[in-house]
């Protein structure tokens, strides 16, 4: 029974992949986390049950600051405060999924000579993974394109790990939760936790021609309801989702999203025919344009840019009905992907090296 120290945090998405992993580790290893003080990493971490350690971070920013200024302090002190508690818990191996707060841990279980894996979500490395890829033994990385960019031999493609509830749901449940009969196609719309104004607008303003041939569920973003369309019976939309996920998923038949690394590998373990609009390079790095690329490339998904969708919201309809003409095509090219269980192929990445063969 090895001990394994899983790290990563900053975002929400950077945390639900390491206890992804959780339920097969925990039977075979005692597992820790490690992250920063008052993180969300923390509440969902001792949530889960998992022994908890806070330390100091400093957050990695590529644009002028003053606190540029004090941060590498903060994580110089979590780097000797990681290293103690890494002794402290005899870890044997390192897990990190990546984000700010996991470069002090891996800096302090590298000094240690203790394995260390991590997990890169998008296309192109983050900066707290390009600081910390030297030290690694291996990379698990989400997009086969990634590998090229990545040290020779560390790198392996494994997808994301999904969490196992979310493959789980009940479709009858997910329509009951929505009053649904199930005799349309259900309609999917996840803009992200905070919502996507770009393709909430969209929807609604296709409502009506939509609702015609779907039933639609509309993940739409805190506080980003309209109240004027609550009385439609074939329009349900909810601010935030949890539990409720995995049966809204089953519910649906095509999900319109953003391409956000952790939602896109969701899709594709749960085959569900997708369009996929990514934020544009003016409100992100252009990864999720990448991310989107790729599963194009793969035969998984449609890609709809949020420009042309803003300059003729009509196009959405049209884009529905090619995916729907054509959805037995998406389902089988996604059934046939290697990176639909990320879960598995990462566990077996860590016991690879756990057993000296990596």
């Amino acid at each position: 029974m090895a001990k394994i120290l899983l790290t990563g945090g900053g975002t929400a998405g950077h945390v639900t992949a390491n206890l992804a992993l959780l339920g097969e580790l925990r039977e075979k290893h005692t597992i820790y986390y490690m992250g920063s003080k008052d993180g969300i990493e923390k509440e969902l971490a001792e949530k889960a049950g998992l022994p908890y350690f806070g330390i100091s971070t400093g957050k990695l920013r590529r644009y002028f600051s003053l606190r540029n200024l004090t941060d590498p302090f903060r994580v110089i002190g979590g780097f000797f405060q990681a290293r103690k508690q890494i002794q402290a818990w005899k870890i044997d191996l390192v897990f990190s999924k990546g984000g700010f707060v996991a470069v002090p841990v891996i800096f302090a279980a590298a000094s240690l000579g203790i394995p260390i894996i991590c997990h890169e979500s998008d296309f192109t490395p983050g900066l707290a993974n390009k600081l910390t890829i030297p030290f690694t033994k291996k990379i698990c990385c989400n997009f086969q394109e990634t590998v090229s960019l990545l040290p020779k031999g560390k790198a392996v493609c494994t997808g994301a790990p999904i969490r196992e509830e979310l493959l789980q749901g009940s479709r009858e449940e997910g329509l009951s939760l929505c009053s649904f009969s199930g005799e349309k196609p259900v309609l999917m719309v996840i803009g992200g936790s905070l919502g996507s104004v770009a393709i909430n607008t969209a929807v609604r303003e296709n409502i009506e021609s939509l609702g015609q041939n779907y039933d639609i569920i509309h993940i739409c973003g805190k506080k980003n309801e309209d109240k004027s369309l609550s009385d439609l019976a074939y329009y349900r939309q909810f601010p935030y989702v949890n539990e409720e996920l995995a049966d809204l998923y089953q519910a649906a038949d095509f999900v319109i999203s953003r391409a956000g690394a952790n939602v896109i590998y969701e899709i594709l373990a749960l085959k569900k025919p997708n369009i996929l609009i990514p934020l544009p390079k003016k409100a992100s790095r252009g990864d999720q344009i990448l991310n989107a690329e790729s599963f194009s490339a793969q035969g998984f998904s449609v890609v709809l840019p949020q420009e042309e969708l803003e300059e003729n919201p009509a196009v959405l309809p049209d884009c529905l009905e090619k995916l729907h003409e054509n959805k037995e095509k998406y389902i089988k090219a996604m059934e046939a992907s290697k990176e639909r269980d990320g879960r598995k192929n990462v566990l077996a990445v860590i016991q690879s090296v756990l057993d000296g063969k990596s």
